[in-house]
């Protein structure tokens, strides 16, 4: 483990807009399937206020649907429209207040069921329309900001992926063209919320069905991806990646959180594989758990200010309490994750 120095510097306060965050460590968005009809109940509730009980400075909820018919094909997935769905949000909402903890919801469609290039023009104006309904309601909730999920293959990376993105009206093109409409989702929603509300837009590089995918493939590639994004009014961006300690290009050791930050000057989080020794791929394929390890180099990277804040996914999926052992040097008592903490989500 590193200096008691170094931990520390995972607890600093961070802040953004008129939001303070206690600490630098964030619940990185798990879909879990547990609110039948799209409704989270009170367990769902209970799951979110365990981490804001134990130091987690953000929690980004799992993916919620907008309205929309295409957005999502599971029913337990839950909503982010509808008033029971609503008035579990809010329940979830108060609950994780109460323990002086943060949350934002991630709201995405999860995809078109055919192609991007078959939706019409009227089509995406109406997929843009529940994206800011969702965000208008999760400010009338109390929520604490947003996030975009456009990042593995959901429908905005569907739009920004040459592979799934062959469009020849504004919403296709080169790199910079196919932001188009994630620009317009997130014009849309800045214009809801106001311009102090966070907006936090997640993305990646790889995609679900290609590990070896790329957006762009060089710094001033990426510059011009991010620059109209930036403009359409996101606060922050959450860089998905399957192993935090691997450089994005090879011009430098920085990662693509860092190189966001470094391109843009907005606030990044960081994520992949934090805590754990295995990427997410061997899970699935494998079987295989992942144990403990790398927290040392987060820690060093964090202290140079390459990102500003540090997800955690099956970490904290498996121990409710992960940030805050950490936070008091008993990383010895963490519990590992396996495949079996899915069956048993607490």
């Amino acid at each position: 483990m590193g200096s008691a120095q170094s931990v520390q510097s995972l607890f600093k306060p961070f802040s953004f807009g008129d939001t303070i965050l206690s600490n630098r460590i964030v619940m990185a968005p798990m879909t879990r399937q547990f609110s039948p009809g799209g409704t989270p109940g009170p367990d769902v509730a209970a799951y979110y206020r365990r981490r804001a009980e134990n130091a987690v400075g953000l929690i980004i909820t799992e993916g919620t649907v907008i309205n929309h018919p295409d957005a999502s094909n599971q029913s337990n997935v839950p909503h982010f429209f509808g008033a029971d769905a609503l008035d579990g949000w809010a329940n979830v909402v108060t609950e994780v207040h109460n323990a002086d903890g943060k949350i934002v919801p991630q709201i995405w469609h999860m995809g078109a069921r055919g192609h991007v290039n078959d939706y019409s023009v009227s089509d995406i104006e109406v997929i843009i329309q529940a994206f800011s309904q969702a965000a208008f309601e999760a400010k009338r909730l109390g929520f604490d900001g947003i996030e975009l999920h456009g990042a593995h293959g959901y429908l905005i990376d569907q739009f920004f992926w040459k592979e799934t993105n062959q469009r020849t009206d504004r919403y296709g093109g080169d790199f910079v063209g196919r932001t188009r409409f994630a620009t317009e989702v997130i014009s849309a929603c800045r214009l809801t919320v106001g311009p102090e509300f966070p907006i936090v837009l997640r993305f990646s590089q790889w995609k679900g069905t290609d590990y070896t995918a790329k957006l762009v493939k060089t710094p001033n590639e990426l510059e011009s991806f991010l620059a109209p994004l930036v403009d359409a009014g996101v606060d922050i961006f959450h860089c998905s990646t399957r192993r935090f300690w691997e450089p994005e290009f090879e011009s430098s050791q920085l990662n693509l959180a860092g190189w966001t930050k470094k391109l843009t000057g907005k606030p990044t989080i960081t994520v992949g594989s934090i805590g754990l020794d295995r990427d997410v791929t061997s899970f699935f394929t494998e079987g295989k758990g992942a144990s403990l390890s790398r927290v040392d180099e987060l820690i060093e990277r964090l202290e140079h200010e390459e990102f500003d804040l540090v997800a955690v996914g099956r970490g904290l999926l498996a121990d409710p309490a992960w940030a805050s052992k950490l936070r008091e040097g008993r990383i010895d008592d963490w519990i590992p994750f396996d495949p079996e903490a899915i069956k048993q989500l607490y």
